[in-house]
């Protein structure tokens, strides 16, 4: 599990030391909280699909994850980005996975 990847620095370090570590410590699963990835506040789908392609298995998030609307659908769509597990059955997107 890795914390709150915040803006490009954030990403930037998960990008280049997440391989080695992963090898390392025999990672199966990454989770990583991602509501701060794009510019410090929220999640677009583009900084969401680079997430994935670094090999992220599952994005959590928090209250910021609600600033950009392009997101939104993606809670419904994408079962590993998940909206945080407190907000109402109405929200978009789930807040837990399997």
């Amino acid at each position: 599990m890795l914390g709150d990847a915040v803006g490009r620095p954030g990403r930037t370090v998960v990008r280049s030391e997440l391989p080695a570590l992963s090898k390392e410590k025999g990672i199966d699963v990454v989770i990583l909280n991602g509501e701060n990835s794009a510019g410090g506040v929220g999640i677009t789908v583009k900084v969401m699909n680079e997430l994935f392609a670094m090999g992220i298995d599952v994005i959590t998030s928090g209250n910021h994850i609600w600033k950009n609307r392009e997101i939104y659908a993606y809670l419904e769509r994408e079962p590993r980005l998940l909206r945080p597990a407190n907000y109402p059955p109405s929200a978009p997107g789930k807040g837990l996975g399997v």
